[in-house]
């Protein structure tokens, strides 16, 4: 396993490689879990190498003690993809990343921007697009894997890759979740031992909003939602949105022709977790 910091260095390895080899690549923040090691897996599967990138990526933060508090675990995650049999790691600065202007650019993404978490989270979304486009540049991949818990990042890097004419084939893959149904974050690390075993409580909700809106009309069940965790003495729900899976537009009816998840937004205590589910 070859490791990176530098631009220079890792594009020259790249271009190193036979003509034709097709490339794999996860970029991640690092504090790697289950999660991360099955896109990892998958990717080595598809393609003939895996570059995996660790970036803790400061332009996507909107509060700057998210940043500082965010884990750093970068020994454990070396082992992590050794064990996986990882190519290439790409571990730069910021510094390396955008020399001495830590800011992001502008991005249009044609208003998927502007739903749930851009509601929550000022700017979000265009330190997304900064970084996934700056690595996609540098790293130049074939095909780049992404888990659906970040569902809106999802089709946000989708529209990014699609109006910047990038070649790069965006691939989903399923949420990673934890035996008892959380869906793997590197912040589960930092919840206390009590909203740890209280989170479950989460995705058994989701699942039953799944079954209620076979039957049901969209507000009824984000009525039902909103009162479970008003119930609920461990959890502050910030918001929960049944959306079409496209536009991410909130829905008020049902239209059977088209495809519809369930969004949500919780804290626990100060940790703040999201996780959805088709319709």
């Amino acid at each position: 396993m070859l490791v990176f910091a530098k631009i220079k260095s890792i594009q020259q390895k790249i271009k190193e490689l036979p003509k034709g080899t097709s490339i794999g690549f996860v970029p991640t923040m690092g504090a790697l879990h289950k999660g991360h090691l099955s896109l990892i897996e998958r990717a080595k599967r598809e393609n003939d190498i895996v570059v995996v990138s660790i970036f803790v990526n400061p332009t996507q933060f909107d509060k700057q003690e998210d940043l500082i508090n965010y884990p750093k675990t970068i020994d454990s995650d070396l082992s992590l993809l050794k064990s996986v049999f990882c190519d290439i790691v790409f571990t730069p600065t910021a510094q390396e990343i955008y020399a001495n202007s830590i800011v992001s650019t502008s991005f249009n993404f044609d208003g998927l921007e502007h739903q749930m978490e851009g509601k929550f989270r000022t700017g979000h979304f265009d330190g997304v697009g900064t970084i996934v486009k700056k690595l996609f540049e540098i790293v130049t991949p074939t095909k780049a894997y992404f888990g659906e818990k970040d569902f809106q990042q999802l089709q946000i890097i989708k529209k990014m890759v699609e109006k910047n004419h990038l070649h790069v084939k965006i691939i989903p893959c399923d949420i990673f979740r934890e035996e008892d149904g959380l869906a793997m974050s590197s912040r589960n690390t930092r919840l206390t031992n009590e909203h740890r075993s209280a989170a479950p409580f989460i995705y058994k909700t989701l699942k039953e909003a799944k079954i209620k809106f076979g039957t049901e009309n969209a507000l009824d069940v984000i009525q039902w939602v909103e009162n479970e965790f008003k119930k609920h003495p461990l959890f502050e729900l910030e918001y929960f949105e049944i959306a079409d899976e496209d536009t991410l537009l909130t829905i008020k009816n049902k239209n059977k022709q088209q495809k519809y998840r369930a969004f949500l937004a919780v804290f626990a205590g100060n940790i703040r977790l999201i996780d959805n589910i088709s319709l």
